[in-house]
């Protein structure tokens, strides 16, 4: 089993080494994520990580909460089974509590934990309720978010040694194709399996980090804006536009309520199952209300609700960059100058970078469409243009640089 975690630890470093850059610092660690995306092996591998730097054993405290053992557990018999297993120990302990949603009023006890005793904690979640109010009540200004997520396409090249001698084209063909949950790994690209196992993957998520914790009363309601939402990757989107869609779909009388979409667009945010991204005007120097633009949290997801055959590569691609930039810690915009568009504004504290998404520009009209938006922005930070071509690659235009998006990807964490 270690040999097993020491693979995954040198497969899933980038994420690791970010828990362990928090390790011992006061504040309590919290893995967030869609489920199913690792964040429990990120959590044992931490773990497996401790037993190397010789923790020793009865320091370290690794709750499933998931568990039977531990399922009907409320807040304060959490706190005394912590606390029991504790006061055998000398020197600080580690508490790592998977899926800590699961006991209600966690919160309480997590907090009466780190202030009665010496511990460096660490959590995870499914569900963005994680962070609500009452966590940021208890833990105000005493955690730190350590966002999962499924594999990168280098993560996934490395999970995947059967397809080495694949060409870099052809192993994006399957990435594209069946996105990045790890749990994938033994199902070697079959596709009714697989598609199955993201059909199941999605229903858990739907059914017990949406409905159940929301008590929807309407899931057939939510299963149409799901499809909607991965239907429409990519594309400004709206509660109007949705609305409308579903008026379109339903039968004669059936009611459309705003308020409902709403709600639902957000529990599925917060599920993590899609992310919200706003319109920032570069010149107004300002986010914009409306016409933001959703992507999921997994292309393999994506292709699972629509079918395999309903590829919008441009879209599809245009994800897996948005991803590959929140991996790397970007805070992202769509980016507004005039009547052109920017795919994305990417910024992290004193660097920015301006980015073009295109499956191809082979065509003139399209490449002069792609660039005119970037020579718009009158600044000196980065501009980039990404592209399946490799005519173009690594030329600069006008100080735009041509990139191809599987170099990009296989390197972007190295710029």
């Amino acid at each position: 089993m270690f040999i097993y975690y020491n693979v995954i630890m040198e497969q899933r470093l980038d994420f690791l080494q970010n828990i362990i850059k928090f390790k011992d610092k006061d504040f309590i660690k919290v893995l967030s994520g869609i489920r199913r995306c690792g964040k429990s092996t990120m959590l044992l591998l931490f773990k497996e990580y401790l037993y190397s730097i010789n923790i020793p054993k009865l320091n370290i405290i690794y709750i499933n909460c998931e568990s039977l053992q531990f399922g009907n557990m409320d807040y304060i018999e959490l706190y005394n089974y912590v606390k029991s297993k504790i006061e055998p120990t000398i020197g600080k302990v580690y508490i790592l509590l998977d899926e800590i949603q699961k006991i209600e009023k966690w919160e309480l006890a997590v907090n009466s934990i780190r202030v009665d005793f010496d511990s460096d904690i660490y959590i995870t979640g499914s569900n963005a309720y994680l962070l609500s109010s009452n966590l940021a009540t208890y833990l105000s200004g005493r955690y730190v978010e350590i966002k999962i997520q499924p594999l990168s396409f280098k993560e996934f090249i490395d999970f995947y040694p059967k397809i080495k001698d694949k060409s870099l084209e052809e192993k994006f063909d399957l990435y594209l194709k069946y996105g990045g949950m790890p749990g994938l790994q033994k199902l070697d690209f079959d596709e009714q399996t697989v598609n199955q196992a993201l059909d199941g993957i999605l229903s858990t998520v739907i059914i017990k980090d949406v409905i159940e914790q929301a008590e929807v009363r309407e899931p057939a309601l939510l299963r149409k804006i799901i499809r909607f939402l991965a239907d429409n990757i990519g594309n400004s989107t709206s509660v109007n536009k949705i609305k409308n869609f579903l008026i379109s779909q339903s039968r004669k009388g059936e009611r459309i309520n705003s308020g409902t979409i709403d709600n639902y667009v957000l529990l599925l945010e917060n599920a993590f199952i899609f992310n919200n991204v706003e319109r920032y005007d570069i010149k107004g120097k300002e986010y914009l209300k409306t016409q933001g633009k959703y992507y999921i949290a997994d292309i393999g997801l994506r292709n699972s609700i629509l079918g395999y055959r309903n590829i919008d590569r441009g879209h599809i691609i245009e994800n897996v960059v948005y991803l590959a930039l929140l991996r790397q810690g970007y805070k992202v915009a769509i980016g507004k100058i005039g009547n052109k568009e920017i795919d994305f504004i990417a910024e992290k504290p004193n660097e920015k970078i301006y980015i073009q998404v295109s499956e191809t520009i082979m065509d003139k009209e399209v490449f002069e469409r792609e660039i005119a938006p970037l020579k718009s922005v009158r600044d000196n930070y980065k501009k980039i243009i990404l592209t399946t071509d490799r005519m173009f690659s690594n030329t600069d235009q006008d100080g735009i640089l041509i990139v191809n998006i599987i170099d990009w990807l296989l390197n972007f964490n190295k710029n």
